[in-house]
């Protein structure tokens, strides 16, 4: 579906991306992922055909993207892009006429699109009225009136309720379930671990690596442990593994789990160290994030 070779961007002397490479197959759900400042945000807009100065090559289908390629793109932004003052129906009706949509097929694709974000019965209601998690939901919705196959969204999900959360999800694996393209930007670990197959990490205008999500997990999560109590402390624990403060307890790594688990048991009974809670912890996307990017924040 989408090809991307050796693209490059700089903004005078800063380069925001060198030489980006990837191959998102047709029909997946690919995550970009990065932190602040990696050039997730510029590679999405060459994505979407909004920055076209750039070297390199990006193909959809085989052909060169550019602006007319981008009928068959719906780009999603992080900022709402709604006019307050008309009504839902109004809005998508707007979008619909920027890509040709007119007369009853703009009606009837309208229709079709608020029952698709759960707004049918808001269809005559101003923005204004409407929380954040309908907002959102609608500016999907208006991505999608031109019935396009490669969907780009950056951080869909900022800022919304659970409900809305939850309806966003079922939309995506609707849209994937008709063979829609869909690349996935955000910074929710568990959103991406969730919905997509595929997963690239940016960092420094980079991709640092990519595969799928159960590849990166099998390759780069580290078996964990969390244990808390309380007399458990660090003395406890350095003998077993490294380990970090988390959630009023400990995250110990080990490549033997179980065997860790037993040792500390049996040093917690003949101490006399009453244990709250210890478990298994499941490899988590984030703990790849951190290990590929590190834990620091970047502003």
């Amino acid at each position: 579906m989408l090809k991307i070779n050796n693209v490059k961007k700089h903004y005078g002397e800063i380069q925001a991306l060198h030489e980006v490479s990837l191959f998102i197959p047709k029909g997946s759900c690919y995550g970009l992922v990065g932190p602040n400042g990696a050039g997730k945000s510029t590679l999405i807009k060459i994505l979407a055909s909004i920055i076209h100065d750039y070297k390199g090559e990006a193909l959809i289908d085989e052909n060169v993207l550019n602006r007319g390629l981008k009928e068959q793109i719906g780009y999603i932004p992080q900022d709402i892009c709604l006019e307050e003052d008309i009504s839902a129906a109004g809005n998508l009706y707007f979008f619909g006429r920027l890509y040709g949509i007119k007369g009853k097929v703009l009606r009837q694709r309208a229709q079709e699109v608020l029952q698709l974000v759960g707004l049918s019965e808001r269809s005559k209601d101003k923005i204004s009225t409407f929380s954040g998690g309908m907002k959102r939901r609608l500016n999907i919705g208006c991505a999608l009136m031109h019935d396009p196959k490669l969907i780009i969204m950056d951080e869909p999900t900022v800022g919304i309720d659970p409900q809305s959360r939850r309806y966003i999800f079922q939309m995506i694996e609707g849209l994937k379930s008709k063979g829609c393209t869909i690349i996935y930007a955000s910074h929710y670990m568990e959103e991406v671990e969730r919905l997509c197959d595929h997963v690239a990490f940016i960092d420094k205008g980079e991709i640092i690596e990519k595969g799928s999500v159960s590849e990166l997990l099998q390759k780069f999560a580290i078996p964990s442990i969390f244990i808390r109590g309380s007399h458990i402390n660090s003395e406890v624990l350095e003998q077993y593994g490294s380990f970090i403060n988390k959630n009023d307890g400990y995250l110990l790594s080990t490549q033997e789990p179980l065997n860790a688990m037993e040792n500390i048991i049996k040093y917690c009974r003949q101490n006399k160290i009453d244990i709250d809670r210890l478990e298994l912890v499941h490899p988590r996307l984030e703990d790849v994030f951190f290990t590929l990017t590190g834990s620091s924040l970047r502003e």
